[in-house]
Order: structure tokens, then sequence, then C-alpha cells
């Protein structure tokens, strides 16, 4: 067997049970989802229950009016007409009393042909129907059910024997019920209501049933069901939009503490290398140093150009090795109050020959100012990175311009810093104030980065803006001193 066929048997399926990365859990998208679903099935059931809640009391209160409708003109037939110790039920019923006056036979019949009169004149009436306690039709609008009896009826049996209202609300018309024969078909939904008209002593004389289809309770209702479902949907949504914008913040709450804890341990670990580092590489680098200048000495003219460039070289990353460690140390020092003119002043007293070598301009706008929160030898650190990079960035001569003044909230002093050096490219501006990073031939990349930590250490910011040829401008903000400020 060869070496290819027993590497293709052990490698393969170790190769296949390779486990694939899971993907990072996404609080906000979750949410989203699973949130829009509870609120939609909250805000449907609500919606739901609202309507139907509408419904059932509108056609409660319809019922309960009709009824009460109907009962006062039976009653106020029966007083019109002078029937009294009469029962509507006796109105009604068809046959003969031979004990009853004519004149009483005739006002009794006026008073049935008024009353069922008034029934037949109801408004959006489809049908109505009275039924004596035997469940017998004694009158109705449609004269064809006159006579029958109506069986299997469970509404009509519970209205006779709850002694009550009862009503009921109906899409279709059903072709088992021989009730429902209704003059003219309904165009939407209808309404069945029984009322009882009872004596004195509670007995169910007659039955009145009405089949109604209200044109002004459905447009009423349709009314409320557009309301309600439409604050129910306004409701919801402000809900869900609410919800969304608190979790996005937590969510990118979350994430920056996240990224910040990832970089704080990431920092933690390149402080302990890089310290570990430096303090490793002094004894080296002092020794080498040592023996260069004991060299230089001893040995004759030619070795000693080699031995200066060891020590110049070794000087150098003496250098890198103090300023890395100056940049890994913890800041320290309270707040003061500084004059940032004066600061500025002295900073570039320190530049004076470089200055006039480099052949640059510089021009102070020296404005009264304000004094600012710093702390004095932080913020000459500052002023000196910063200058030295201007120098730098105008090796054939230019012009320095710095200018300090008060924001529009008299809170914030902007001290700009403009030279007409090379510039940055995008890419070089973007990437300024990473650790570590330098265009410069033999730095360490961390003046801009100090600069930024001091800045901010004293509640200040700064920034930075360059264009290609045309120069770089620094902005370092400070929080002007406040009459409750405490800083000394």
């Amino acid at each position: 067997m060869s070496a290819a066929s027993v590497w293709s048997r052990y490698v393969k399926p170790q190769q296949a049970t390779q486990i694939a990365p899971t993907e990072p859990f996404n609080l906000l998208r979750w949410f989203s989802l699973i949130s829009f679903i509870i609120i939609s099935v909250v805000a449907f059931g609500l919606g739901t229950i609202s309507t139907r809640f509408l419904v059932n009391e509108s056609l409660e209160r319809d019922a309960m009016l009709s009824a009460q409708f109907i009962q006062s003109v039976a009653q106020g037939e029966i007083r019109h007409h002078g029937l009294t110790g009469m029962q509507i039920g006796d109105v009604l019923a068809a046959a003969q009393y031979a004990m009853l006056t004519d004149e009483t036979t005739q006002n009794r019949h006026r008073a049935r042909s008024e009353f069922l009169d008034h029934l037949t004149h109801l408004p959006d009436s489809l049908l109505t129907t009275i039924y004596s306690p035997a469940r017998v039709v004694v009158w109705s609008t449609n004269r064809q059910l006159v006579g029958k009896r109506i069986t299997d009826d469970e509404a009509l049996e519970e209205a006779f024997n709850s002694r009550g209202q009862v009503f009921a609300k109906y899409s279709e018309v059903e072709e088992g019920r021989s009730e429902q024969q209704f003059l003219r078909a309904p165009s939407m939904f209808f309404i069945e209501n029984y009322i009882p008209l009872m004596d004195d002593q509670g007995n169910v004389l007659a039955m009145v049933e009405i089949y109604k289809e209200p044109v002004d309770l459905i447009e009423r209702v349709n009314r409320g069901y557009r309301i309600i479902w439409l604050a129910t949907a306004i409701g919801g949504f402000l809900i869900y939009f609410a919800l969304y914008w608190i979790v996005r913040r937590a969510s990118a709450l979350l994430a920056s503490q996240q990224n910040q804890l990832v970089a704080n341990k990431t920092y933690v670990g390149l402080v302990e290398m890089s310290t570990a580092v430096a303090h490793s590489l002094r004894n080296p680098l002092a020794s080498i140093r040592s023996s260069a200048e004991l060299a230089q000495v001893v040995l004759g003219q030619p070795a000693q150009q080699y031995n200066a460039d060891i020590i110049s070289q070794v000087d150098r990353m003496s250098g890198w090795v103090r300023d890395l460690l100056l940049c890994l140390r913890p800041l320290r020092g309270e707040s003061e109050q500084i004059e940032p003119m004066a600061a500025v002043h002295d900073a570039l007293n320190g530049f004076d020959q470089q200055l006039s070598r480099s052949n640059i301009q510089v021009e102070v706008i020296d404005e009264p100012t304000p004094r600012v929160v710093s702390h004095q030898l932080l913020l000459a650190q500052v002023l000196n990175s910063v200058i030295a990079n201007a120098i730098e960035a105008m090796p054939d001569g230019g012009r320095l311009v710095i200018q300090a003044q008060l924001d529009e909230s008299r809170q914030w002093l902007q001290l700009t810093l403009d030279d007409t050096g090379m510039g940055m490219s995008r890419q070089q501006e973007m990437m300024a104030f990473k650790s570590f990073y330098t265009t410069k031939h033999g730095g360490l990349g961390i003046g801009l980065t100090m600069v930024k930590q001091i800045m901010e250490r004293f509640g200040g910011t700064v920034s930075l803006t360059s264009r290609e040829q045309k120069g770089t401008r620094v902005c370092l903000s400070f929080k002007v001193v406040g009459q409750g400020d405490n800083a000394t």
C-alpha cells in the first residue's frame, strides 16, 4: 500500500468530522421576529374580543329597545281603547267572547288592528310573527305562516320558558327553519328577537318574533369594527417599534461593551508582552552600547565609523523602548486648570531651532481664551507630539497656524493646528489613531495614540482631517472650566 493511500485513509475521515463554526446569536433579529408574532397574536385576539363584545352589546341593546317599544305599544293600545282589565293576549286572540258588549268588541278589534299595524310598519323588519302559548302562529306579516304550529325551535322554547327576551344573529337564511319565510331576502346579516307579552302574574300570553335587518345598527357596527381594528393595529405597531428601539439600543450597547471587553483583553495582553520584551531588551542594548563605545576607543579609525553606527542604532532602539513603556504606562495626574495658549507658546519654544532649520513659519492667533481642564505635563506631551508631526510633514518648509476658539455652547474650546505639509490619504487618515500604525521610516506609531488617550483622560477629544498635498488639521477639544469645576 502506498503512502498516499494510507494518508487518504486517515486524513479524509478526520476532515469529514470537522464541525462548522456556529453563527453567533443575533438578539435583534430574533427579538424582532418573536415580538412581532407575539404582538400580532395579542393584537388580533384583543381586536377579535373587542369586536365580538361590540356586536353582542349592540344586538342586546337593540333587542331591549325593541322589546320595550312593543310592550309599551301593547299597554298603550289597551289604555287608549278603554280595555282595562283585559290583557294583550286576549286582544290578539282570534276567538270572539259572547260576554263582551258591542262597544268593547269594537274597541278590542281596533286595538288589535292598530297594534298589528304598528308591528307591520316596524323599521328594518323582514318578518314579524306572533305565537300563542301553544306555539301556533296567531298573526304574521307573511300570511302563509298563520295557523302553523312551530316545533323544534330552540330559541322560541327558550323565550317561553325563560319569560324574557331572546335574540340571535344570523348571517344567512337557514333552509330548515320553516318560520324564516321572509317577504324579501336580506342583503347582509340579520337578527331575530323574541319579545314576550305577559299578564300581571308574569304568564306569557303571546310571543312576538321579529326578524330585522338593522341597517343603521350595521353601519354603526362596521364603524366600530374599523375604529377597533385601526386602534389595535396602531397600538400594536407603536408597542412593537418602541420595544424594537429599546432592544436595538440595548443590542448596540451590548455589542459595544463586548468589543470593548475584547479590546481591553487584547490591550492587557499586549501591555504584558510589550513590557516583558522592553525590559528584556534594555540590558542587552546597554551591553551592546558599552562594548561599542569601548571598541571605538581601542580600535583604529576604520572601525570607529561602524561603532558609531552601532551606538546610533542602539540609541534609537532605546528610544523606542522608552516610548513604548511610556505609552503602556497608566496615565497619572489629577485634572488642572490650564491656560491653553500659554501651553502652546511653551511647546513652540522647544521647537524654535527645528522650525527655523525647516523654514516653517508659525502663526499663532492669540486671543483671550478661558482655562480648560487638562494636566500641565500631559498637555505638553500632546502639543509636542502634534507639533513634531507637523514639522516632519513639512521637510521643505511651510506654514503652521494655531488657533483657539469657543464653540456655540461655550462649554468646549477647540484648539486647531493646521499645517501645509504632504497630508495623508483617506486610508492613512482613518488609521491615524490606531496603535503601532505609522508611515514614518523608523517610527513606532504610538504618538497619536498617546494624544488620544491623554485627551480622553480629561474628558476631551481629538480629531484629524487631511488632504494629500494640501495639509493636515488636528483639532483638540477641551472642556472649559466652569464654576462648578473642582480642578486645581
